[in-house]
């Protein structure tokens, strides 16, 4: 059984090295908003099934992955190259620039700091991610003990699919909140920092996205799709409204401190929306929170209609 050292300490502050150290090529900034190039934005190194289902196995727990949407993790995916090793081939030396991350396909690989041997790597892992981001040097070597494959990928082109991907995200997300009347009560950078806290999740025809009497956990803003609010009575779900692009639901429980009052379901094919949690709502809208209590009002009125009094209807709330 193997010992792996963490990923972090192999790109963690290492000893000092001779100010003559070459200064690293990816010290450059990446500007994502010069950058209108989105069909040649990365190589594409093809794989087999096989593979591909390996590489996602081997990377689904890396921290930089993690804010990917499919589209993007596809384009990290596509960009690793294989690199193929030799017994007493030196994938990375202590002192040298982070160029590349790797991911382990086969092989057995040794870590050294200060030539000292401190941990073995077995046929899996991975290392050298943080070099992704930071431009710092190398605080260990890892040395290939056997013949071995390497999944690898350069951090300029990580970082293209990176920050291009958040500034589209953020682009996109501003255009949304700029659209919902309820918002025009945040000043513009009010308006930013909410873009920054959303977060994207899917939803397929037919998917509940809130249940009825559920604790609140955050609101949601649609950004493509329908989506059909229903609510319990009889024993039964009653529709009680359709929300579209630009529209959103979920905030009268967060302003209210109650369980949800209705169920929502997507509709009509797939539903993409921008998800704000209970703590980032509480931060970000207070400008917003007289809007909302208004609607509070608007909502019970809805319902007045609907099921004809307020003796007829479920207090959630």
């Amino acid at each position: 059984m193997s010992t792996q050292v963490s990923s972090n300490l192999l790109a963690a502050e290492p000893p000092a090295v001779q100010s003559t150290r070459r200064k690293s090529v990816f010290a450059e900034a990446y500007d994502p908003e010069a950058d209108d190039d989105d069909d040649g934005a990365t190589a594409v190194f093809p794989k087999t099934d096989e593979q591909r289902a390996r590489l996602i196995e081997s990377v689904k727990n890396v921290l930089l992955f993690r804010s990917l949407e499919k589209e993007q993790m596809n384009q990290v995916l596509d960009a690793m190259f294989e690199r193929k090793v030799q017994p007493g081939d030196f994938i990375i030396r202590q002192g040298d620039d982070g160029d590349n991350f790797y991911v382990i396909e086969s092989g057995i690989y040794k870590v050294y700091i200060n030539d000292k041997h401190i941990s073995t790597y077995t046929h899996t892992g991975l290392f050298g991610e943080l070099a992704l981001l930071y431009n710092m040097p190398r605080a260990a070597t890892v040395q290939a003990e056997t013949v071995g494959l390497l999944w690898a990928m350069d951090r300029q082109t990580f970082r293209r699919i990176l920050l291009k991907s958040a500034f589209k995200k953020r682009k996109m997300y501003e255009e949304l909140l700029n659209s919902v009347p309820m918002l025009k009560a945040l000043q513009n950078y009010e308006r930013m920092n909410l873009a920054d806290a959303l977060v994207t999740k899917t939803y397929e025809d037919g998917e509940r996205i809130i249940k009825q009497g559920d604790a609140a956990d955050g609101m949601y803003f649609i950004e493509e799709g329908t989506v059909s609010v229903r609510m319990d009575q009889d024993d039964s779900e009653i529709e009680i409204s359709q929300l579209g692009k630009g529209q959103y639901f979920g905030e009268l429980a967060l302003v209210t401190h109650r369980p949800r009052a209705a169920s929502v379901y997507a509709t009509g094919g797939t539903v993409k929306l921008a998800f704000l949690d209970v703590r980032a709502f509480e931060r970000l809208l207070g400008p917003c929170m007289d809007i909302m209590k208004r609607n509070i009002d608007d909502y019970e009125s809805q319902l007045v209609k609907i099921f004809g009094s307020k003796n007829n209807i479920t207090d959630t709330r």
